[in-house]
This record gives structure tokens, sequence and C-alpha cells, in this order.
């Protein structure tokens, strides 16, 4: 797999019948290793680690409603009473960082209403903060850490 610009991280990869296999410590099981899957992973470990987001309170995955139909967001971070704070679109490290991935996030972002966003291929990072009241979007540095996001 690519280098991502991502600090190093510990991954349980395991290579089985010629398919290798990526351990998700969200969804408690391997998971094919695609280029995708690769950025996910590197994301849930920044998030645990950089921004210390307990790992219970990360969904990896989750199907939403959106126009009638079904769409699965990549990650979203919860406070401890649930409600939704980041949302995560992971794109493989092949797939710019471009204005339609964010569009795909501000749409999914009609159904789990966060307050910021991380787009991410792995190798660029852009993050932004939803601001209801103007109803734009501004590109930030970075993410807040959980306890400023959560107001722990």
């Amino acid at each position: 797999m690519v280098r991502l610009n991502f600090p190093d991280y510990a991954f349980h990869i395991v290579e089985k019948d010629g398919k290798t296999s990526i351990f998700d410590p969200v969804r408690r099981k391997y998971v094919a290793l695609t280029p995708e899957e690769w950025v996910r992973q590197h994301v849930i470990q920044f998030l645990v680690i950089e921004k210390h987001v307990p790992l219970s309170l990360i969904r990896v995955e989750s199907e939403i409603r959106l126009y009638k139909t079904r769409k699965r967001f990549d990650i979203v971070v919860n406070d401890r009473n649930g409600n939704a704070l980041v949302l995560v679109e992971c794109k493989a490290p092949a797939i710019p960082v471009t204005r339609d991935v964010l569009d795909q996030a501000v749409r999914y972002n009609l159904s789990v209403k966060v307050d910021y966003l991380m787009l991410t291929n792995g190798l660029q990072h852009v993050f932004c903060r939803i601001d209801p009241g103007k109803g734009g979007v501004e590109v930030i540095d970075d993410l807040p850490g959980f306890p400023d996001l959560s107001g722990d």
C-alpha cells in the first residue's frame, strides 16, 4: 500500500487465500484491504490517537437515507450522547479531493447534521466547519480535538 500523509500507525494485516485483510477496530473484524480501506483505517487511528476520540464513539460505513435512497458514509464521530460531531469522507489515494467530494459530504450531512467535515484521500486532507447560520462551509486548518468538539 502507498505511504499516506499520516503518522505511522500499527495495523493488523493478514493474508489468506491470496487476499489481504486489515483489522478494523471499530467493526471488530478483518475487512478487505482496498486503497480506500487503507485510508479509512489511517483516519480511525488519526481520530483515536491524534484527536483523542474514544473508539466507542466512532461509526464506520453506517447506512443513511438520503432522498429516498440508501447511502453509506465512511466515518462519523459521535459525542457521548450519540449526537454526530464529525463526518469523514474517505477516498482512495488515486482519487483527488475535489469539489465533488465536498458536495457528496455536504449531501450526506443533510441526514447526519454534523458541525465538522473531514475529506481525505490519505494524501490530501481538507477540514471544514459547517456554519448553519450562514448556510455555508468554511475550510479550516485542522480538526479540533475531541474535548473541544464534544465539550468534554
